[in-house]
């Protein structure tokens, strides 16, 4: 198959096109700038919607408009930019309105800088805006996994009628990999016809909001939110493993984070000691199932991550353990594959 030589941004950027996407509206910021670029061209070509919006705040709001009248919208940023963004992503939520949101992840906190850096876990698999509220989040660790995520992500942000956000730090938004171009991502189920949307001629008023003020009304409704999120807990679980078989040692590790912590397991190999990689692909929800149930046969897991410690978190949570252990960098610090090789021989 016909492989092109594409950087993160561009991938994404003509996997969003390749998905259908109708609509987009953003705003500049670096390391995201490439992607705003390409769609800038891009979707002129394709006579759709492209908007430079004048700000954050107005982006999401527009592709919170375009998502209500059934159009599969889009909008994408980096760290200080997505924090603008929450409120319109928890009422797109509280909406049940399908959107994609791109985050090529900057350090911080503040403006940070323009280095990679993965401190945006708790934000994005939290709801990082008001009420309680998920969203679907995906974490490619190559350019091909980057654009096959954003098709995957329009698909699941339409069959479950919620806001999904690909978590791509700067390292894969920056860097450039041969894509062989899918039209489908890894979702088979079929997507249901958006009866819901506004403007549809078929003679039923149609109302979106997130507005209840009659008491009770917002209670059931969170209620229903809450049964589509436990039924996406329970089926969108993703995950994917390196030399697990015989593993005595695990890294967990995500994103490009994940790559440097493969090559280190392929090192550690070399020197007879068993190690793996456990890579979460769905950050949100977080692949627990598998997780739990690999962890009897592990003696001690190592947690690699270009923060201070996030995704760690939610590891603690599911093992319950003592003999889990932390390697992170903060501020667009990077782990090498020697630190890690090091930490795992010392444990």
């Amino acid at each position: 198959m016909k492989k092109i030589l594409l950087a993160g941004n561009e991938a994404m950027a003509e996997a969003a096109i390749l998905a259908g996407c109708y609509f987009y509206a953003g705003y500049p910021i670096t390391p995201q700038n490439e992607l705003i670029n390409h769609l800038a061209k891009r979707m002129r070509e394709e006579n759709r919607v492209f908007i430079q919006a004048e700000s954050e705040l107005a982006a999401i709001n527009m592709v919170m408009g375009a998502s209500s009248l059934g159009f599969r919208a889009m909008t994408s940023s980096s760290s200080p930019g997505i924090s603008l963004k929450q409120e319109g992503i928890s009422y797109m939520a509280g909406c049940q309105l399908p959107a994609v949101i791109i985050n090529a992840v900057r350090g911080g906190p503040g403006l940070g800088n323009i280095a990679s850096s993965q401190s945006d876990y708790f934000q994005a698999t939290r709801g990082g805006g008001h009420g309680d509220y998920f969203t679907v989040v995906l974490a490619p660790y190559s350019v091909q996994e980057a654009f096959n995520f954003v098709i995957l992500a329009f698909d699941l942000a339409d069959y479950y009628r919620n806001p999904v956000i690909v978590l791509a730090d700067a390292i894969i938004a920056q860097m450039a990999e041969p894509v062989v171009f899918f039209k489908k991502g890894s979702f088979n189920k079929k997507i249901p016809p958006k009866n819901w949307a506004l403007g549809r001629k078929d003679g039923i008023k149609k109302i979106v909001k997130s507005f209840f003020l009659k008491e009770g009304d917002l209670e059931k409704h969170n209620n229903i939110l809450k049964k589509k999120w436990d039924k996406i807990r329970k089926n969108e679980q993703r995950y994917d493993t390196y030399r697990l078989d015989d593993a005595e040692y695990l890294i967990i590790s995500y994103g490009s984070q994940a790559r440097i912590s493969q090559e280190a397991v392929d090192i550690l190999r070399d020197k007879n000691i068993k190690v793996g990689l456990f890579r979460p692909v769905s950050l949100w929800p977080f692949p627990e199932r598998f997780l739990k149930n690999i962890s009897k046969k592990i003696k001690k897991f190592l947690v690699v991550e270009q923060s201070l410690g996030q995704m760690v978190e939610d590891v603690k949570l599911v093992l319950q353990t003592n003999d889990i252990y932390f390697l992170g960098k903060a501020g667009g610090g990077i782990p090498k594959a020697s630190e890690i090789i090091n930490f795992i021989k010392k444990i």
